[in-house]
């Protein structure tokens, strides 16, 4: 038989059955509601950020391609600015060199002046004068110098100032990589999208690195570089027109002074070969003079002898007659005539001796003032041949190196010549 089993339990309420079932449906009811509203807002949510998101990276993107823009400009801006300088600087480098060759060929006329200058020194005697010639080549060299000085000032200054056009240069390419390095940067940056495959997390990407510049010092710093770099070129340019104005001066200067050394030379020569003609002229008479008196020294000399025979014979006939015998020796008329023409005899004799002494000193005068004139004429020769071979030296500063040819002989050579008359007289007489 069954017994009824009788467990000791918590038993509810009726009333409190109804009252939990009434409780979760009206907190289902609300679960469901709240859940409902973070539905809803969730989907607001993701509808705001997902626009959000979309046009910030659209904005973003603007930006970068904006960037972009910005920086590839100032790029060929630097592009250009770099090429400008590069010619720039050729051409200052090319000026410079000009210059340096100008300053290179200013020697050969400083040493055609020197040389000149140390030829006429072997000028002789009274030819030894400081001459218009002279002035004119110290003048020359005066301006040579003054030239080389001139052109050596320009040259460091071209050197100076291509010094600063490369550092310009350094620093626009600096900038320049910078910027190229920019631009890849960026074009990376706007290449990437969610699909690619090096995007990452990365640690504190919002930091603000050390040495960050603002857009204003970015743009302060390029725009400085590109108008150093115009301001150094514009002042090259203005240097080359210096340097081009001073090597026409130069090159005018030394040309003018080149034309009036010359011209002093060529006035100087004929004033020797005019003066050589007037000595030589003045030689021949001289000759022809001395011939003449030789001639009338030996014609007094011809005379002196034959008035001491003649004197001799009035002395042997006057001393005959002293021995006449007694009363014979008489003082007659031919005693007389004969003391006359003793008398007569010597007093022509000193007076041809007198004669033939103040011709020897005549004729000796002449052969000195003969060997003055022989001596003057040598120093002119020699002072005309020092200076044409001071105008053939300076045909090498019109005629190419290549075609100068020496007309001149530059040594002075000894030749077999014939003496002069007077020369082979003087050497009998010795």
């Amino acid at each position: 038989m069954a017994t009824l089993s009788v467990k000791p339990s918590q038993r509810f309420r009726l009333p409190d059955w109804h009252t939990n079932s009434h409780l979760l449906s009206t907190n289902a009811e609300r679960q469901r509601d709240a859940s409902h509203q973070i539905r809803q807002e969730a989907r607001v949510l993701r509808n705001e950020t997902n626009n959000q998101t979309i046009w910030d990276e659209h904005d973003n993107r603007t930006r970068l391609a904006e960037r972009i823009d910005t920086v590839n400009r100032w790029k060929e801006m630097l592009d250009k600015c770099l090429t400008d300088l590069d010619a720039e600087i050729d051409a200052l480098t090319q000026m410079k060199e000009s210059a340096e060759q100008n300053l290179q060929a200013k020697n050969l006329p400083l040493d055609v002046a020197i040389e000149c200058l140390t030829l006429r020194d072997s000028r002789r005697d009274i030819d030894v004068v400081k001459d218009p010639v002279e002035e004119e080549l110290h003048k020359e060299v005066e301006v040579i110098d003054a030239t080389k000085k001139a052109l050596q000032q320009k040259i460091s200054q071209a050197f100076e100032k291509l010094c600063l056009l490369q550092e310009v240069r350094q620093q626009l390419s600096s900038d320049h990589r910078d910027k190229m390095e920019t631009l890849d940067i960026d074009r990376g940056c706007l290449s990437l999208n969610l699909k690619s495959p090096n995007i990452s997390l990365k640690v504190n990407p919002t930091r603000v690195p050390d040495g960050s510049s603002t857009l204003q010092q970015w743009d302060d710093f390029s725009q400085f570089n590109k108008s150093r770099a115009e301001a150094e070129m514009k002042g090259a340019v203005e240097l080359r027109e210096a340097m081009a104005l001073t090597i026409a001066e130069t090159n005018n200067e030394l040309e003018a002074q080149r034309v009036a050394t010359e011209f002093a030379f060529r006035k100087r020569l004929r004033e020797m070969e005019k003066l050589y003609s007037e000595l030589r002229w003045q030689e021949k008479n001289t000759l022809e003079e001395i011939a003449e008196l030789q001639e009338d020294i030996r014609h007094l000399e011809e005379d002196l002898r034959r008035k001491l025979q003649n004197l001799k014979l009035c002395h042997t006939r006057l001393e005959s007659r002293t021995y006449r015998p007694s009363v014979e020796l008489c003082r007659d008329q031919a005693q007389y005539g004969l003391t006359d023409e003793v008398h007569q005899l010597e007093a022509t004799i000193a007076a041809l001796k007198q004669k033939l002494a103040q011709a020897q000193d005549a004729l000796e005068a002449l052969y000195k003032h003969l060997a003055r004139l022989q001596a003057d004429i040598d120093c002119k020769t020699n002072s005309m041949l020092l200076d044409t071979k001071c105008m053939d030296t300076r045909r090498k500063l019109t005629v190419p190196a290549e075609k100068f040819v020496p007309e001149v002989d530059t040594f002075t050579r000894t030749t077999n010549r014939t003496l002069s008359p007077l020369k082979t007289c003087q050497l009998e007489l010795v």
